[in-house]
């Protein structure tokens, strides 16, 4: 008895490696996958803004080239936040909570030019957000 209790207690006072588990592997594909489409929206939109119009509609603020360029920043962002997940640094799941925030506030300026785009993006950002906030290892210094 005295023998397995002090193999628990040495357990209890040294700290777990983190692994990486399929909730944080779903995230970081989810983050791979918004952030190369926000990559290929922002590059079609400044080659040639004609491609990522629907029915004629323009964007709420500014132009196409710039949130082109807005979305080419945020995706490469999101695609090395996602390797951050992938490498389980701590930093990486804030970050990826706060850039899936800002790409789903950004899709909002660009909702009237391409709808069905703007809220499938969206869409994998609050899916991103949920899985990095709710399904997270319960371990405090992670």
């Amino acid at each position: 008895m005295a023998a397995s209790t002090s193999h628990v207690s040495a357990q209890a006072g040294s700290r777990a490696e983190p692994e990486l588990s399929g909730w944080i592997v779903f995230a970081a594909l989810m983050l791979l996958v918004a952030g190369g489409f926000s990559l290929v929206y922002g590059l079609a939109a400044v080659l040639n803004d004609q491609v990522v119009r629907v029915g004629g509609q323009g964007v709420i603020v500014l132009d196409f080239t710039v949130w082109g360029w807005v979305h080419m920043v945020v995706g490469a962002i999101m695609l090395l936040t996602c390797w951050g997940l992938f490498a389980l640094k701590g930093f990486a799941r804030w970050t990826a909570i706060f850039i899936a925030i800002v790409n789903a506030m950004l899709q909002m300026a660009t909702i009237t030019a391409f709808p069905l785009w703007s809220i499938m993006i969206i869409t994998l950002d609050v899916i991103i957000i949920y899985q990095l906030t709710v399904n997270w290892a319960k371990d405090p210094a992670y």
